[in-house]
């Protein structure tokens, strides 16, 4: 984390966005246990009902707006995975 400000921005507008577009928090900042080449870092997990829902919740303007307050406030490694039952 580079920016504290930028961050805190960001967290005050991604919530909402994510719950907007039908996610469910699993997981954020919990304790995190690394194997191999893993990197104990703050994880967040959120649910979706389907795939094309998470990628158009993450390409929706209200999370878009959240992205461009963190702009480079923070390192971040992001993803997009396909669940399966």
């Amino acid at each position: 984390m580079s920016d504290p400000e930028k961050l805190a921005a960001y967290n005050k507008l991604a919530p909402p966005a994510v719950k907007a577009g039908g996610g469910r928090v699993l997981a954020r900042a919990g304790r995190v246990v690394a194997h191999d080449a893993g990197i104990a870092e703050r994880t967040v997990l959120i649910e979706f009902d389907s795939f094309e829902q998470a990628v158009a919740a993450h390409e929706s303007a209200a999370y878009q707006e959240a992205l461009v307050a963190l702009s480079d406030g923070v390192e971040r490694d992001f993803r997009i995975v396909e669940g399966s039952d």
